[in-house]
């Protein structure tokens, strides 16, 4: 018998609870073990009193330690209480299931460590893809790989909103709104738009991937919400798609770690991802590119991976755990390889800015105007690298007939 505490019952929690009733016969024999939830930790009884497992609430965080539970499944989110329950739990000598990629990404090493020291298991899948199965294949299937690059979208909901600015022709406004009306998009939907959420779950990859502790507060990160419908408008004409990509890439001492929107080839594999469908592209020296894709969240997807976690823990009791490295890794911070760059330029004077760029940059494509307005120019350059870019570009912003300059990245590969 293998017995399952929940702390938390909202989305997350509640498939669980669904997943676990429906699959207990096909469980017991894929397993051999029987599954039972023996308590479900909320905050307010009377706001479940109409579920069906009512019975098996709990208020009191004490219930939870003083049973006999094998598994821990923590899906309150945030940071606390849920990292105080889920140190007391290792402490106990409990497995724990999380799918809170701010745990992980805060005090993953910290857990780990003692997850191992206590000779229990901290398993985490549902903290970066949500129902896509990624660190598994990650730490096993891909073992035989070095690691060379990853490229993600890590967030449903700004996927879901560039989607609908890019084949709606949306305003950012509009496509947030529709998010949050769908469900897509939390009330304060800070955390997603401005490139947190998948910079914490970038640094997790990241840490995995490359065997270094990335911390996820170093990465630099950049939102989506400066991009508005004319930056649509340029991508299209030359067959781009404006995506929030998070990507990583070790060579020699460092890694490039960063969120941040990018135009992409509309042939690509990521401008083929639409909605609140996430993607994670891992380029292995072995395997060259694969592909995982799916939904990044929700309840039965979510569900789906943190039951594969407890799969994993109960067929797998005597395995090795995992162990992030204490060599914290040396950020780099800019694209520092000849690329290409979008630029769009706010100004009065357009002429002396086009003979500006064309003197700065040996290869820049202008664009004709197909702005809204006539005081901008927009360009797409190639620099040797984004410091070099970043050194003319404040060289520009000094100039006095220049108003205002955005720079998006493009991936060509």
């Amino acid at each position: 018998m293998a017995s399952i505490a929940v702390l938390g019952y909202g989305t997350v929690g509640t498939g669980i609870a669904e997943l676990i009733n429906k699959n207990k016969e096909r469980f017991k024999k894929f397993t051999g073990e029987d599954l039972k939830i023996s308590n479900i930790l909320v905050r307010d009884l009377e706001k479940h009193k109409d579920k069906k497992d009512y019975e098996l609430l709990t208020d009191d965080i004490n219930h939870i330690f003083e049973e006999s539970v094998d598994i821990v499944v923590e899906v309150m989110g945030g940071i606390n209480p849920a990292y105080e329950y889920v140190k007391k739990s290792l402490k106990l000598k409990k497995h724990v299931v999380t799918a809170n990629k701010d745990l992980i990404a805060e005090h993953g090493k910290e857990l780990l460590d003692l997850a191992d020291k206590n000779g229990v298991t901290l398993n985490f899948e549902a903290s970066v893809g949500g129902g896509i199965p990624i660190l598994k294949p990650l730490m096993e299937c891909l073992l035989g790989n070095e690691i060379i690059s990853i490229n993600a979208i890590l967030n449903g909901t700004t996927n879901f909103i560039l989607t609908k600015m890019y084949q709606e022709n949306m305003s950012y406004e509009e496509a947030l709104k529709l998010a949050q009306n769908l469900g897509f998009a939390e009330a304060n939907p800070d955390s997603d738009v401005l490139g947190y959420d998948a910079a914490r779950k970038l640094s997790i990859l990241s840490t995995i991937a490359f065997n270094e502790k990335v911390n996820w507060k170093n990465i630099n990160a950049e939102g989506i919400t400066n991009i508005d419908t004319e930056d649509f408008k340029y991508a299209k004409t030359k067959g781009y798609i404006i995506k929030l990509l998070g990507i990583s890439k070790k060579e020699n001492d460092k890694i490039y770690a960063s969120v941040r929107p990018v135009m992409v080839k509309a042939s690509s594999e990521l401008a083929k991802i639409d909605n609140e469908i996430n993607a994670i592209i891992i380029e292995g020296d072995a395997v060259g590119k694969v592909v995982f894709s799916g939904k990044g969240a929700g309840m039965l997807p979510t569900a789906s991976s943190v039951f594969g976690d407890i799969t994993d823990i109960i067929q797998n009791k005597n395995k090795k755990a995992l162990k992030f490295n204490e060599k914290e890794a040396v950020l780099e911070k800019n694209w520092n390889h000849n690329s290409s760059w979008f630029l769009r330029i706010k100004t009065a004077d357009r002429i002396n800015v086009m003979s500006s760029l064309t003197g700065y940059f040996k290869n820049c494509y202008i664009f004709a105007n197909t702005s809204s307005t006539s005081e901008e120019v927009a360009a797409i350059i190639e620099t040797p690298s984004e410091d070099f870019l970043n050194l003319k570009l404040e060289e520009l912003s000094s100039l006095n007939y220049i108003d205002e300059i955005k720079k998006l990245a493009i991936l060509n590969n």
